[in-house]
């Protein structure tokens, strides 16, 4: 026992840091430097919303598809009952698991099929221009899909109408992705570009916004009266959906088409404004929008800046910004949150009377589920609300390529269960608003590379290379 008391060395005079200092010199480098790279990893994989491990953990199942509908809804036990593809589960492509990475993914890349178009352009009432691009091919396996020069006034072939999001047009990859599809299954696709969009001059002091419905309800109402025989279907997508569902609230019973569907719409936009302004992924993005709501403005800045605070414009830094400066001037309105309560489609939900497919991603970076109005679609037995808990904002990538878009193919099954079944209405006569017959003032923006316009009003347009 003496001998082990004299074996321990007396206290010596260093402080415990001093100590503390000397251990933590004895350990390697390299141990330093995998701990930081773990540190890093932890937090980037919550920082990006990874769900990589619940993927893993789960066996690659992917996370069942939650359906909210009025429970005495005949939508949905006589068409969404029978869709396979809303009963069962969404599994994100593996390296793509994340709202960010798929969001950037589809902007940037996309993996789009080749579509080419044909363009009709299109003069509304006030003057305005509307590039209406018709699909007329696309390359799978050599298939070729006819467009509407093909078409005659008596056909009955479904028609596709499709509204694209914000600074978004018919050579954007998610619409390419739903364009294919919807022409493979056979139909006739139209791309309804918003004004000053897809390469086409502004021509009135009119532009569009989020609570502007007339132009897609003139585009509609032509098409119909072009061809009434043929069963009209329309989807919007961002804030072409809260475009589309706030027309269809506004007109009832008084639409022509069949059925509908919206995806990612924003539906309360004063909620997403102020969801930006929380996080700084999300500003990320205001960012970004901003820009492209920037580069829209400088397009057609010979008009925007008669109309608006062009200073104001460039020195945007925000949405909210450019939607002060500029766009709620354009909606005549004293403030922009009016703007936006005025603009937000979830405060016309309950007077849609068509059947109407809303599908949302619940880790939707841009257009929160906070906004959802989930009380007002079950109220309405006209609504089905799809939400999955992964899929980022319009991408909704799966398989091991990427190159399948399941929110694609649960609107192309929605369309064809909705075709075959007894909810497909009459719908009524409406007059056919005025087509173009001749070029619109030609501009830098009408010599882009890829429209070619000619004497007869249409125009060959090719997609762009991805």
């Amino acid at each position: 026992m003496m001998d082990y008391f004299n074996s321990i060395e007396p206290p010596t005079n260093e402080s415990p840091y001093e100590l503390l200092l000397r251990a933590a010199l004895l350990i390697p480098l390299s141990h330093y430097l995998l701990g930081l790279c773990l540190i890093f990893i932890v937090f980037l994989y919550n920082f990006l919303e990874i769900h990589f491990l619940q993927d893993f953990f789960t066996g690659f199942m992917g996370q069942p598809v939650t359906l909210t509908f009025n429970s005495s809804s005949k939508l949905y036990h006589d068409v969404v009952s029978k869709c396979r593809v809303l009963h069962g589960r969404y599994l994100s492509t593996p390296w793509l698991c994340s709202p960010h990475l798929q969001t950037v993914f589809v902007h940037y890349f996309g993996n789009p099929p080749v579509v080419n178009y044909t363009r009709q352009l299109f003069t509304t009432s006030d003057g305005g221009t509307i590039a209406l691009d018709w699909v007329i091919n696309a390359e799978d396996k050599q298939t070729a899909i006819q467009g509407n020069d093909a078409m005659q006034h008596n056909d009955r072939c479904p028609i596709i109408i499709i509204v694209p999001g914000l600074t978004s047009a018919s050579d954007s990859a998610y619409v390419k992705h739903l364009a294919f599809k919807m022409a493979e299954r056979g139909c006739n696709v139209a791309v309804s570009n918003h004004r000053g969009l897809g390469g086409v001059s502004v021509t009135s002091d009119r532009f569009y916004t989020a609570a502007w419905t007339d132009d897609i309800r003139s585009v509609i109402e032509h098409i119909h009266c072009q061809y009434p025989e043929a069963p009209l279907f329309a989807v919007g997508t961002s804030v072409g959906a809260n475009i589309l569902v706030k027309y269809l609230g506004e007109d009832g019973h008084n639409v022509p088409i069949i059925g509908a569907a919206a995806i990612c719409s924003p539906w309360d936009s004063l909620i997403c404004d102020r969801f930006f302004r929380r996080r700084l992924l999300q500003r990320c993005y205001n960012k970004v929008l901003t820009s492209g709501l920037k580069d829209y403005a400088n397009l057609h800045k010979d008009v925007l800046s008669r109309i608006s605070n062009w200073e104001g414009v460039q020195e945007a830094r925000s949405c909210r910004d450019f939607d002060d400066v500029a766009t709620r001037v354009l909606a005549n309105c004293e403030t922009v949150d009016t703007y936006y309560r005025q603009c937000s489609s979830a405060n016309y939900v309950g007077g849609v009377m068509v059947p109407l497919l809303c599908i949302s991603s619940l880790d939707d970076p841009i257009c929160t589920s906070e906004a959802i109005p989930w009380d007002e679609c079950r109220l309405n037995k006209n609504v089905v609300l799809a939400t999955t808990q992964h899929g980022g904002h319009l991408p909704f990538f799966e398989g091991l390529t990427a190159k399948s878009v399941w929110w694609v193919r649960a609107v192309d099954e929605f369309f064809t269960a909705l075709k075959s079944s007894p909810l497909s209405h009459q719908r009524k006569e409406v007059q056919m608003p005025v087509l173009s017959s001749a070029n619109p003032q030609e501009t830098s923006i009408d010599k882009a590379a890829f429209l070619n316009v000619t004497k007869d009003g249409n125009s060959c347009c090719s997609s762009r290379t991805p």
